[in-house]
């Protein structure tokens, strides 16, 4: 490869097409290297990022302390298998705990795995009373493997795959009414994302996931929070269910794991994961020594570098900027941020805006159809904060002038 020129972004597109599956719409452009917040494509071109890899790359691209990190660990051991003990994952899991509820974690590679995971040992704890079934929430988004399809309640990711795996079962989120009358002899757990995502940014009603404790605690269910996209620091807290004051049983964890790298994670009380037995379940390349290493050096970057309270401070100032422009743009319905993760909800879809922000040079992306979800970095500096969102405002503006004129 160090002798083949680069291709430019036709040329790749056209590659593409010969060689790889189409299961994605991609935007006509390639990529070819990334620093921080910003992006560059094969041409040359310069993007601002307020999106960084759906949300993995929540130190922005290729933080320097994790790239030094890995690079020294590709030089003593990449891989070896979960038959064996590596100080590395011990002390990962070590880190993860104490920075949440004490748990014990079992190491994976992606969300959808954590989440198959958190599946099974939802089973397996309710299989000495018969009790297989899970509650999940109308707009969740929990990956892409058959069980968390499954768990995802949103039908346009059923279409074509049915017959779906048995023992879901379906709340509107925010309706705690609704989650306790779906509670019943065979209910084993309650899977809820703590602010959806992928729905939308959206935001429980106070007092809901308190709801879901009582109701979990009641009933002797399992109480999980995938914090695929909220956790490692994304909400400004570790993870969001801390903002709330309500302690899962178990957390799934993933995207910003591991500062870019792939990495995913389930985390679980003692009592709860005394269920998972050996044989039961396993991940060949989970807690693997790059991961690990990578994944201590995020937390490491994010502690040293004081990131939890910047991305409060972003937070804040994407709300009161979001705030002002809502004021003067009819196509603004509502904002919703929590840290750097922020939903701007429109009243007609986004794909447009998305496109005018592209062409601008800015990376945004579209969720649920009509919202603006914003990922950006948590290490984004403020200057780069107000250059994305001038240029987002003008987009917005003139699509609201072109709209109401039309």
């Amino acid at each position: 490869m160090s002798n083949v020129s680069p291709l430019s972004s036709p040329e790749t597109i056209q590659l593409f097409e010969r060689c790889v599956v189409p299961n994605y719409n991609r935007f006509p452009v390639a990529l070819v290297r990334g620093e921080g917040s910003y992006v560059w494509d094969s041409e040359g071109n310069r993007y601002l990022d307020f999106f960084n890899g759906w949300g993995c790359n929540l130190l922005g691209h290729c933080p320097p302390p994790v790239v030094e990190a890995v690079r020294d660990q590709l030089g003593k051991l990449i891989h070896v298998p979960n038959t064996w003990y590596t100080e590395l994952q011990g002390r990962w899991a070590e880190a993860l705990s104490a920075r949440s509820f004490g748990g014990q974690a079992f190491f994976c590679n992606s969300g959808t795995e954590a989440n198959e995971a958190a599946i099974k040992l939802a089973r397996l704890s309710g299989s000495s009373k018969r009790r297989y079934k899970i509650i999940t929430f109308e707009g969740g988004f929990h990956g892409r493997t058959l069980g968390s399809t499954t768990a995802t309640a949103q039908p346009k990711y059923h279409r074509g795959l049915g017959p779906l795996m048995a023992g879901f079962v379906y709340a509107p989120f925010g309706d705690l009414d609704a989650a306790k009358g779906l509670i019943d002899a065979e209910t084993a757990a309650i899977l809820i994302e703590p602010i959806q995502g992928e729905g939308g940014v959206r935001i429980p009603p106070d007092g809901f996931l308190k709801g879901l404790r009582d109701l979990a605690d009641q009933h002797e269910l399992l109480l999980i929070f995938d914090e695929v996209q909220t956790g490692c620091g994304r909400t400004g807290q570790w993870f969001a269910y801390q903002a709330f004051g309500v302690q899962p049983d178990v957390m799934t964890l993933a995207k910003a794991l591991c500062g870019g790298l792939a990495g995913g994670a389930m985390l679980a009380t003692p009592a709860a994961a005394k269920s998972l037995l050996p044989g039961m379940h396993a991940a060949t390349f989970g807690g693997n020594p790059l991961a690990a290493r990578a994944g201590l050096a995020t937390i490491e970057m994010i502690e040293s570098q004081g990131l939890l309270e910047h991305a409060q401070r972003l937070g804040d100032l994407f709300e009161k900027r979001l705030r002002e422009l809502q004021s003067q743009c009819d196509l603004i319905r509502e904002v919703r941020v929590r840290g750097v993760m922020i939903g701007i909800e429109l009243s007609v879809e986004g794909a447009e805006a998305v496109r005018a922000c592209m062409e601008r040079r800015l990376l945004i992306n579209c969720t649920n159809a009509t919202v603006l979800r914003l990922l950006p970095a948590m290490n984004l500096a403020e200057e780069q904060a107000h250059e994305g969102l001038d240029i987002l405002s003008d987009v917005l503006k003139k699509q609201a002038k072109n709209h109401f004129s039309s």
